[in-house]
């Protein structure tokens, strides 16, 4: 009887571990990111050539790299949560950090590297199309949202098809948040112009997220700020991703 007591109140203190556990993993309360992160991206803008940028590597992987690819580690589990579909990689080299080197190939701006980080999480069937959720942290602009920006005409007629067809499911997407980008001065063509979704229907970018400071950035509630504008963006993701998707 003794021995059934005690391995059970062993079992009750283990599982109470493990939550606590599991509740750290899922929402770190930690700083990721040091003042040096955003001294180093505005001297490589002043230094942007490779000499320069192979000399002071070491910074960027301890000032930079290595913190982005801990904030997507501790992302990973909670994207899960927000829908079947986000993928969360922090692999270095093929993960959700997009690279640091630009296209320079069109570009008459020859400088080898973007002074700003960001990674992609993308969804599911849209992930092709560009749709997910998306940060962008640096001098300029400190950004976390979700969506999808531009889309190529024929996803852009599948999104237009989704709204016009299934307003409640739109309504519930965007949830009366004021989304962000560029739209049509008139309605496009093959739409009621009388729709009451008319002015979502005639926009050409279709995403939701907010700016952060960078105090905000390097204190230690950067992962719940970008994880709240997340869940906000999500289940517009998700109607995106499941426009497109149609056959």
């Amino acid at each position: 009887m003794y021995t059934r007591v005690r391995n059970a109140r062993k079992a009750a203190r283990d599982r109470s571990v493990q939550r606590r556990c599991y509740s750290a993993n899922i929402m770190p309360s930690r700083v990721y990111f040091t003042p040096g992160f955003f001294k180093f991206l505005r001297d490589l803008k002043k230094h942007n050539d490779r000499d320069w940028f192979l000399a002071n590597q070491e910074r960027y992987e301890k000032d930079v790299r290595q913190p982005f690819l801990a904030l997507i580690a501790d992302l990973a589990p909670n994207l899960a949560k927000l829908g079947s579909g986000f993928i969360a990689d922090p692999h270095p080299t093929r993960g959700s950090m997009m690279r640091i080197y630009r296209d320079i190939r069109f570009s008459k701006d020859k400088s080898p590297y973007k002074t700003h980080v960001a990674a992609h999480f993308r969804h599911g069937q849209g992930k092709d199309a560009g749709i997910g959720l998306y940060i962008h942290l640096g001098p300029v602009d400190n950004f976390a949202g979700g969506g999808v920006y531009r889309p190529e005409p024929p996803l852009l007629k599948k999104i237009r098809d989704s709204i016009a067809g299934n307003p409640a499911a739109w309504k519930r997407a965007v949830k009366g948040q004021s989304l962000g980008g560029e739209s049509l001065t008139r309605p496009p063509a093959g739409y009621d112009a009388n729709h009451p979704l008319i002015e979502d229907i005639k926009r050409k970018d279709f995403y939701l997220g907010s700016e952060m400071s960078e105090k905000e950035v390097t204190s230690n509630k950067l992962f719940a700020a970008v994880l709240e504008k997340f869940r906000d963006a999500a289940p517009l993701a998700e109607f995106l991703s499941t426009a497109v998707g149609k056959s």
